[in-house]
């Protein structure tokens, strides 16, 4: 099988969407298996980012030039078996697409979207569920999410759950809070949370709980760090910390590397994830496979990822988040706990395992492509 991989996002800073696509296409090599992989990329200088035995195959960063007709012109020279895409196919694609959908969050809460990402996800995604021959989502919660939006027969979509990459891993604390102060000037103890600077993330609760947690306990020695690229949000965020009165105790990392955010997490206190709206939370499984207690929310796909192994709040719930910030922080039997949990739990997911299942996918994708092909091909010869 010859199997075509849209990679735009490796090395553009499209944090999530590269993870996925970065780890998946590490899984697919290390499998061995009967396929070749091409992986259609845009940056000119990945620095070793593709691993060995994945061709590579240079496309315009420009989306409108990418899927408007370049990718599907590549396309029709290498004549794959099919394409994998996040969200969004090229126009008049030639082969069998499988699309990645992690979530529906534009559809379900398009407040926290600027109105023309709404409206330009809206149209593109539609069109790409639709044409495509199989759909994939990170968790049961995005799964149902996706079959209520587009009204889609169970079969269509499949449930390939993520993975912490195997960089995230316990380190020394006490060499990773040195690596963090010498590199970022942050002194422990913190408490962390990661993802892009943008509403759904609930930064703005999370601050104000910490501010909270500091007036309950005025002793408390933690400050709160943010580590997550800025985005048309980020202001707000920003204004949030200073009314806080404790911007001196809130850190912004701005975009980080995977090298320097695995420092991060082993030399936090504690990780706290306050997310609205998730269609997996890929930096609960990183926190616990290196060793962090973990709080989160209990919305969306959270308790799914998480399991037993987190201490669960309400996110609309200032008080809640305050709470649990403040029990992790005085609590070190329930933190070495959880701890403990996190670590089970992150170890029972892996790319290895992600990338048997979307290869299963595929193949059954191959086969239903192939199924509507002679249906079609029937049809047109009963016409004639």
């Amino acid at each position: 099988m010859l199997l075509a991989i849209d990679a735009h996002a490796i090395g553009c800073r499209l944090t999530g969407n590269e993870v996925y696509v970065r780890n998946l296409l590490a899984g697919l090599a290390a499998l061995g298996a009967d396929c070749r992989i091409l992986a259609y990329v845009t940056a000119s200088n990945l620095n070793g980012a593709l691993p060995p035995g994945v061709e590579r195959r240079q496309i315009a960063r420009n989306p409108v030039v990418r899927l408007g007709y370049e990718l599907s012109r590549k396309l029709r020279r290498d004549r794959p078996d099919l394409l994998h895409v996040q969200y969004t196919a090229p126009l008049n694609c030639p082969v069998p697409v499988v699309v990645t959908v992690h979530d529906v969050s534009f559809l379900e809460r398009p407040e926290f979207f600027p109105l023309l990402r709404v409206q330009q996800l809206r149209f593109t995604v539609e069109r790409t569920v639709r044409s495509a021959a199989m759909v994939i989502t990170g968790s049961r919660f995005s799964c149902e999410a996706i079959q209520r939006a587009y009204a889609l027969a169970p079969e269509k979509v499949t449930v390939v759950p993520n993975a912490a990459a195997p960089i995230f891993r316990p380190l020394d604390c006490e060499h990773a809070a040195r690596q963090v102060a010498g590199k970022l000037g942050i002194r422990r103890p913190f408490i962390l949370t990661v993802g892009d600077l943008q509403p759904r993330k609930n930064h703005i609760g999370l601050i104000e709980a910490f501010a909270a947690a500091k007036r309950a306990d005025p002793g408390l020695p933690h400050s709160l760090v943010l580590a997550g690229k800025p985005t048309w949000f980020a202001p707000r965020i920003y204004e949030a910390a200073e009314r806080s009165g404790l911007s001196a105790e809130i850190h912004f990392t701005g975009f980080i590397s995977d090298e320097d955010l695995l420092l991060l997490y082993n030399a936090c206190e504690f990780f706290v994830f306050p997310s609205f709206y998730e269609g997996f939370g890929l930096p609960l499984l990183e926190a616990m496979a290196c060793g962090r207690a973990v709080a989160c929310s209990n919305a969306t796909a959270c308790p799914e990822v998480a399991g037993p192994a987190a201490l669960f709040f309400d996110p609309n719930s200032i008080d809640q988040m305050a709470s649990a910030m403040l029990e992790l922080a005085g609590n070190e039997k329930l933190r070495s706990r959880l701890e403990e949990l996190g670590q089970e739990r992150a170890a029972a997911f892996s790319w290895r395992l992600s990338a048997e299942m979307t290869l299963e996918a595929y193949r059954k994708a191959s086969d239903v492509a192939g199924f509507v092909a002679g249906k079609i091909l029937a049809s047109s010869t009963v016409s004639q």
